[in-house]
């Protein structure tokens, strides 16, 4: 586990920059701004893939029983929302303006457990989501590329993530694993984009994109759902052979990571109050991970 946790750790850092920058890429480079068909087309390709790994032997999957299946429809329904969202938000934010209004997510799932289910945590933890609260809240101040509507989808993005989060926490005692429950949001993803492509009017003005028919165009789609694909299945991975505490690491590296090479490869108008903001979500993640570490 010492030299295959690193490896393995360091491979999902790597898919996690190149699904970022593959769907930054095909959003914001080449403007395909059609959610539905972009997230359909990802989540199609997932499922596809995960049902031939599981028809091969490769992975599990276990999610026969109706009942089970039935109440994690609501998970998915946040995971439509987290996907749909976050796909309009990333087409019109920087990648670190993104990343950082996610990480406010975890304001959502801490407020919803210590609303609704009443639970204690640590001086440590409401230091973190106060501070990833405070980076989001002064991003739209700071923000010279300011997109009203950009935020507006981060916002439904990290509403639905911090959701989703609760959900699958309150679940743990099911039967389902996690490779269950992606296998279930790929098939209801795909089930539910496919009829909101024709009412959302994607399925109709896609006809009029530009590089419909090229080759870049048709590379990126590709890549994207296949480094999607496999960075589920790397960070489903981590999850279970790796310590809670660990599996936050890794992904707070892979964030820190992306979002910091994106500033050299993508337009972003950095100021000073900017980068205060990314800093301040940065030690509010960190001190996210030590408390995870300490088990708080």
């Amino acid at each position: 586990m010492y030299f295959r946790g690193p490896a393995v750790g360091l491979t999902f850092c790597s898919f996690h920059l190149a699904f970022y920058f593959t769907n930054k890429y095909v959003l914001s480079i080449l403007k395909f701004t059609y959610p539905t068909l972009f997230q359909g087309w990802q989540t199609l390709l997932g499922g596809i893939f995960l049902h031939i790994c599981w028809k091969l032997g490769w992975v599990e999957i276990n999610c026969s029983a109706r009942s089970d299946v039935v109440s994690w429809l609501p998970a998915s329904a946040f995971f439509v929302g987290i996907i749909y969202a976050g796909s309009r938000a990333l087409s019109r934010l920087p990648i670190p303006v993104f990343l950082t209004l996610h990480n406010a997510s975890e304001v959502v799932t801490y407020a919803v457990q210590r609303i609704f289910f009443r639970e204690q945590s640590s001086y440590t933890r409401l230091c973190s989501v106060t501070l990833l609260l405070i980076s989001a809240g002064c991003l739209p101040i700071h923000d010279k590329q300011l997109d009203v509507d950009g935020y507006f989808w981060a916002i439904i993005h990290l509403v639905c993530s911090g959701c989703y989060r609760v959900f699958q926490k309150s679940h743990r005692s099911s039967l389902l694993s996690d490779l269950d429950q992606q296998y279930i949001n790929y098939f209801f993803s795909v089930l539910f984009l496919a009829f909101a492509a024709h009412p959302t009017g994607d399925l109709i003005s896609v006809l009029e994109f530009p590089f419909l028919y090229f080759h870049t165009f048709h590379s990126g789609c590709c890549a994207s759902g296949i480094f999607g694909f496999l960075l589920m299945l790397l960070s489903v991975k981590i999850r279970s052979s790796l310590s809670p505490a660990h599996h936050r690491s890794w992904g707070f590296l892979a964030k820190v990571i992306t979002a910091v090479i994106s500033l050299f490869v993508f337009e972003i108008s950095l100021t000073v109050p900017l980068a205060i903001c990314f800093l301040t979500c940065v030690l509010g993640e960190a001190l996210l991970v030590y408390t995870e570490k300490i088990g708080a």
